[in-house]
């Protein structure tokens, strides 16, 4: 798949959070189009910035701090994944729906 192929996939594609984990805010997100199941990378990237939007095997998902990580990067959003002192400090839950927009449309 190209990248565009790769972009429409994945915004077409209505996810929803399956759990949690790896870090405070992660979500594994569920239910793409299986064309975007892709390995993760061979070697680890040792910094991924926050905001980073990937893929790994069945999931998608958003790096909610800047970490290391092995997934393929696809994209990034200024979402604020996990804040403290939000009354709940996950943006992403288990159950919700989330859909992705490809940059420069609304």
């Amino acid at each position: 798949m190209g990248a565009d192929e790769v972009v429409a996939a994945h915004t077409d594609t209505p996810w929803r959070v399956g759990f949690g984990g790896f870090a405070p805010g992660f979500a594994y997100l569920v239910g793409g189009d299986p064309r975007l199941a892709v390995p993760r990378r061979a070697e680890p990237r040792t910094r991924v910035p926050a905001g980073a939007v990937a893929l790994a095997g069945e999931f998608s998902g958003i790096y909610p701090r800047d970490s290391p990580g092995g997934w393929q990067i696809i994209g990034r959003t200024d979402a604020v994944l996990w804040d403290a002192d939000r009354l709940q400090p996950a943006l992403l839950a288990p159950g919700m729906r989330v859909r992705f927009r490809a940059a420069g449309t609304s």
